[in-house]
């Protein structure tokens, strides 16, 4: 089968390279699934460059999620069928087969696309983690940065159905209608010198409990500027390549807290039933269109180079997928 690997970490548009690789067979408890769609997440880059937070003994199979059909049952699997359309994680995403749990792996309903199931369950997953994370509730005030990104858009829909008031700050002018084509509200771009007022006016008064910064740097100082007494400031991830800059006497006379988000650490403590919930929730939303997952472009798996650099590229308004087209 073609399977996108890399023998050593670096640049992903140049280390990744397609290979034959021998089909995998299931073992106990697990599903083999003929990947239709994968999508290229962040994770992916930073994993193939070195940079993550597990590094995989090499050579290593790219991706971490994709969308398919099962082909194969490992011994004990009897609640999935093979022919069945399916999403899942799993390692080496980016080939024509992948394996992956079946107990994690999710029944797709005719109204979600390949273009959507792709890309179903990791930041989607990351957006309900993260206001469990943050515990806030029915008409709590949330700010995010990188609102445009994929978590920051499923964060924003997610938290309108729950009730949430999310503040979602963007650092281009275009990128407000973006969202707002959407349906996303409350959308700023720092880019206007006046943007703090701006937020404060959306709040009406009210304290913004909690900040998810996605940028790090001085961006990290800019959302704690606008968080009330006793809040908290999670960080996700760190988008400028730049430390968190935080203001001492915010941090300080606010009270505030400062913590850092990881789902690969946090998912395996989320109980069963409540993981189940959650992944229900997901497939209900993006089934009825409540929640959008958007594609910037589609790659066959051949072009897997080209489709990592498309990856990388900022300013993008979807994910980047692949698609098995052999």
């Amino acid at each position: 089968m073609r399977s996108a690997s890399y023998s050593q970490f670096g640049k992903p548009s140049e280390v990744l390279k397609i290979e034959d690789r021998p089909v995998p067979q299931p073992g106990p408890g697990e599903v083999r699934i003929r990947m239709a769609m994968a999508a290229i997440h962040n994770h992916d880059l930073l994993t193939i460059s070195g940079d993550y937070g597990v590094k995989p003994e090499l050579p290593a199979l790219a991706g971490s999620e994709a969308a398919g059909t099962i082909d194969a049952l490992g011994e004990g699997v009897t609640h999935l069928k093979i022919g069945q359309r399916v999403a899942a994680s799993g390692k080496g995403t980016f080939s024509e087969y992948y394996l992956a749990r079946a107990a994690s792996t999710v029944p797709l309903p005719d109204a979600i696309a390949d273009t959507a199931a792709a890309q179903l369950i990791s930041m989607p997953l990351s957006a309900l983690t993260l206001m469990d994370f943050m515990a806030v509730e029915k008409g709590d005030w949330v700010i995010q940065n990188a609102a445009n990104g994929a978590v920051g858009k499923a964060l924003a829909m997610f938290a309108r159905r729950r009730g949430v008031n999310v503040i979602n700050l963007v650092r281009r002018d275009d990128a407000v209608a973006e969202l707002t084509e959407l349906g996303i509200d409350n959308v700023v771009s720092t880019a206007q010198g006046d943007w703090r007022r701006i937020v404060a006016d959306m709040a009406g008064g009210a304290s913004i409990r909690a900040g998810v910064d996605g940028v790090g740097g001085s961006a990290s100082s800019d959302l704690m500027s606008t968080l009330g007494e006793d809040s908290l400031l999670v960080s996700f991830g760190l988008m400028s390549g730049k430390p968190l800059q935080i203001s001492a006497s915010d941090l300080v006379f606010k009270q505030a807290t400062v913590k850092g988000f990881w789902l690969a650490k946090l998912a395996p403590a989320i109980a069963p039933d409540k993981m189940k919930a959650m992944i229900g929730e997901i497939v209900q939303a993006v089934a009825s269109g409540e929640v959008a997952l958007t594609v910037s472009d589609i790659f066959d798996l051949a072009d897997v180079a080209k489709a990592a650099a498309a990856a990388g590229e900022p300013g993008r308004k979807g994910k980047v997928l692949l698609r098995n087209q052999a």
